[in-house]
């Protein structure tokens, strides 16, 4: 096809989705509704005070209007109003399931809303507040304003406080200094429930079984001191539904009989629910005890379910009936990404995996995977083979220190791996054998770690491309990346995120740090190693590595809309590696680069940078790498119908060489025109247990483009190797 021709198809794709934009966001969006129905379009807040926020008002309004995708366009939305109420045809039926309803207008709601609004200000102290609203009709919508009069809030001027006397008034003292409400404060329903819940929650963490919330008790008197209240808080014996007749004193619990339960069918080695559990008879009772026991034993995989239920069994005892359900002990998993550029150039990766969650019947769990790489031409001999396989060993327990040590709620890990890979590329064969020991576990509730000691790796490269040899002759940094060495040293990983659910339904961000650090213990025994001709130390005749690597990833994603159904998901990526004393250059497997599936989406993984640089000519498939990598990706995600989801984002970055040309090294001058940037539009099926992507890239801003400008006009977006397609499974970040 001419060049000619490839712009004309270009600008037609453009032109066609232009006017399918155009055609949908012209049709009528209230043709369904029945006479004397409108539909709801728009709920405003506005609030007499600015410093507030009135956006924290919304999810008291009663009747929301339908959600918006983009710049205030539900497509949707036309799609429901081209059909008819004739359901007896399978078209308008269709059109129906795949299109979203419009939101008729209730104005009964509206006044809900209003009475909502109000009841919610005083709750958080805001007394004598006035609502109202205006309704505003345009064209069978309807536009619905509250306007917001903040009431008066009223300083909290004194505290006192009423307990019982005897152990739980000495407690009480003591905890006086945590209390959240203080004088100075505004006073509110919602602080005096949070704190009471507070409360609550530490006295029954020193062995005050039973207590709740609703032995609090307050009292704000307003009239003595004119403009601010004087608050009593009071503990009694009894709930506030209950009577002083029903009191009983408030003393302290003890651990009694503890029974553990499962299937007889599980077989569980002796000893690991003893080193699971914390709840010890005898020992005062502690809610955070039972929680950390609950947390223990969810997190081994052999169980799916964990129940503990508490009884008072009398003298001051609470025994504890622990029940456990055993999941699905072995199984299989598959996974498959793929991806294709506009030069044809294909890529499929498949992976299959078994695993076995008690091995031993300690809950060890065992995973053997196998993994395949393949990147082909379709109809030519050009192609990259890649297979490996890994078998990993996990006991849920910090091997070499006693368990005794390790009462909290997250139960440390020893993972033992070992794994093969073969590479074969136009250029070169390569083998790498791995081998590892490590430990993982969570420092807080939120924060991870993962710690590897001993990592090794052995690294040869064989049957190497004539061409390409001679190539690398010409640059010794990247000869020094490809050849045969032997790696040991250590990893680390601290990962810190705001939502640790399984999979987040709110608002959360992360961060993620990794260090590799190789060849410092071997340097100290350099003096009695033997060298090659380019004066490497060697170990079993290979050289071995020296380096140092890091990597940073911070990300935020903001859950918003009808049900969550919006978010924006932002993520920042920073690495650099260094190869120093043994190595002049990091090993190729250590190497940074941009492009794929969860990277630049508008290009083919490998296939952009280092820097300015032009697509290299040593490889017939693209593996440009770099020691430095910059990285942001902005992704917006909405719902559309069914189990379908819809993405639009903006990818920038690349990979830079700490040594080499100019256009290919980190600096001033080409920095801003090394930044590859990219745009696309991406589909999803969540089927909760498994998210299926597809998402196509265009560039808007190639490096490489040596003549000419670097900026590609909309109307070539979809020209040649402008563009790329991926498909992947999971979010990309």
């Amino acid at each position: 096809m001419s060049e000619r021709r490839l712009i004309r198809t270009g600008c037609c794709f453009a032109a066609l989705l232009a006017a399918a934009a155009l055609t949908l966001s012209s049709c009528s969006t209230t043709k369904v509704l029945k006479d004397g129905e409108y539909r709801l379009a728009k709920n405003t807040i506005k609030v007499d005070d600015k410093k507030f926020n009135a956006a924290s008002l919304n999810a008291y309004v009663r009747q929301k209007p339908n959600t918006y995708f983009i710049f205030g366009w539900n497509p949707f939305l036309n799609i429901y109003n081209w059909s008819t109420d004739d359901m007896s045809k399978g078209i308008n039926r269709f059109l129906r399931k795949i299109g979203q309803a419009p939101v008729v207008y209730d104005p009964s709601l509206v006044d809900a809303s209003i009475e909502n609004i109000g009841k919610h200000l005083e709750y958080i102290g805001y007394f004598g507040s006035e609502v109202d609203s205006r309704v505003a009709v345009k064209k069978r919508r309807v536009y619905v304003t509250y306007f917001v009069g903040l009431g008066k809030r009223i300083p909290i001027s004194t505290i006192s406080y009423d307990v019982p006397e005897g152990e739980f008034a000495e407690d009480f003292e003591k905890d006086r200094k945590n209390i959240t409400v203080k004088p100075g404060d505004f006073l509110s329903e919602a602080s005096l429930e949070d704190e009471s819940v507070r409360g609550a929650t530490h006295f029954r963490n020193i062995g005050y079984y039973g207590f709740d919330k609703m032995h609090y008790f307050f009292e704000a008197d307003t009239i003595s001191r004119p403009g601010s209240a004087a608050l009593k808080m009071s503990i009694r014996e009894y709930p506030r539904s209950g009577t002083p007749e029903a009191a009983v004193p408030l003393v302290k619990y003890d651990f009694g009989e503890v029974k553990f339960t499962h299937d007889k069918s599980l077989k569980v080695r002796g000893g690991l629910i003893e080193d699971l559990n914390t709840i010890i008879p005898g020992e005062q009772y502690s809610e955070q005890t039972v929680n950390n026991t609950y947390s223990r034993f969810s997190s081994v995989g052999m169980f799916n379910s964990v129940n503990i239920s508490q009884s008072d069994a009398g003298d001051g005892k609470v025994d504890c009936d622990v029940r456990l359900g055993h999941s699905r002990l072995q199984g299989f998993k598959a996974n498959l990404e793929g991806s294709v550029n506009a030069s044809a150039l294909l890529g499929l990766s498949p992976q299959i995996s078994y695993y076995h969650r008690n091995l031993f019947h300690g809950g060890e769990r065992f995973d053997l995977g196998f993994k395949g790489n393949f990147q082909f031409h379709p109809k030519t001999r050009l192609k990259a083979t890649e297979f490996g396989v890994t078998a990993s060993l996990r006991f849920p327990q910090f091997l070499g220190l006693p368990d005794r040590l390790f009462k909290g709620p997250a139960v440390p890990r020893t993972d033992i791996k070992a794994s093969f890979s073969y590479q074969d590329r136009p250029e070169y064969k390569r083998t790498i054998i791995s081998a590892s020991y490590g430990y993982s576990g969570r420092f807080a509730k939120k924060l991870y770690f993962e710690i590897v000691p001993v990592n090794l790796n052995i690294v040869r490269i064989f049957n190497l491309d004539q061409e390409f040899a001679q190539s690398m002759a010409k640059d010794p940094f990247l000869q020094n990346s490809y050849r045969n060495h032997f790696d040991a040293g250590l990893t680390s990983t601290l990962y810190y995120t705001s939502d640790a659910s399984v999979v987040p339904t709110g608002s959360y961000h992360y961060v993620r740090l990794l260090t590799d650090l190789s060849g410092n213990l071997f340097s100290a025994f350099n003096k009695y190693m033997k060298t090659d001709e380019t004066g490497s130390h060697l170990i079993w005749g290979v050289p071995y590595a020296q380096y140092v690597k890091t990597e940073l990833q911070m990300g935020q994603t903001f859950v918003f809309g009808r049900k969550g159904g919006q978010a924006i998901a932002f993520r920042l990526l920073a690495g650099v590696g260094y190869g120093y004393g043994n190595s002049s250059a990091l090993p190729f497997e250590k190497l940074f680069y941009s492009g794929g599936s969860g990277s630049l989406r508008g290009w083919s993984a490998r296939s952009v940078g280092p820097g300015t640089s032009e697509m290299d000519t040593f490889f017939k498939i693209p593996n440009q790498t770099g020691d430095i990598k910059f990285e942001a990706n902005l992704e917006y995600r909405f719902s559309m119908f069914w189990k379908f989801k819809g993405a639009v984002f903006v990818d920038a970055g690349n990979v830079w060489a700490l040594k080499g040309e100019e256009n290919e090294t980190l600096n001033k001058k080409t920095f801003p025109a090394g930044i590859a940037a990219d745009w696309g539009v991406g589909l999803r099926l969540d089927l909760n247990f498994l998210l299926i992507r597809v998402d196509m890239g265009m560039r808007f801003h190639d490096p490489a483009v040596q003549n000419g400008s670097r900026w590609i006009a909309p109307q070539y977006w979809m020209k040649g190797h402008n563009k790329a397609f991926h498909f992947g499974v999971g979010y990309p970040f």
